[in-house]
């Protein structure tokens, strides 16, 4: 088993704008919880909603089945319900309403207490142009570097 778990979102930060970040605990079942444990989720094509009683669920969380695991075995991709305070739930289910922003999951880890926690970020997609503006800069950055190191040596 691997002592530290965290799984990135690796996507998001290319495709949207970051505005603000919350950490939500997540409902999980055995033997969810045990696969994450093994590094076995992925949160790449995933996203956030909120249901009619104004709860949050992370919709599209690929959980792989956990090997051990009998016939109480989990769904892969089922609806998982986040943990959050009701003034928080409350700001953010304002702000996806009223402006038309996202919930992106940002980040799955396993804290020191062995909760797994995911991280959520209150998003804006990006434009073309800002993703082209995006890959420049990268772009830059790597040539600035690949200059450096060849100057230093």
């Amino acid at each position: 088993m691997q002592k530290t778990i965290n799984i990135k979102n690796k996507k998001a930060r290319f495709e949207y704008e970051f505005l603000d970040t919350y950490i939500a605990g997540i409902v999980l079942s055995g033997s969810e919880i045990k696969s994450i444990r093994l590094g076995k989720a992925s949160i790449t094509e995933s996203f956030c909603e909120f249901n009619e009683q104004g709860e949050l669920f992370v919709i599209n969380m690929q959980v792989d089945e956990y090997s051990h695991a009998t016939h109480f075995n989990h769904r892969p991709k089922a609806e998982r319900k986040l943990l959050l305070k009701k003034q928080e739930l409350k700001k953010l289910e304002k702000e996806v309403k009223n402006t038309g922003l996202t919930i992106i999951p940002l980040n799955l880890f396993v804290n020191d207490r062995g909760l797994a926690k995911l991280k959520i970020v209150l998003a804006k997609g990006k434009k073309l142009y800002d993703k082209r503006e995006s890959i420049k800069d990268r772009d830059n950055k790597r040539n600035l570097d690949r200059l450096k190191k060849s100057f230093n040596n």
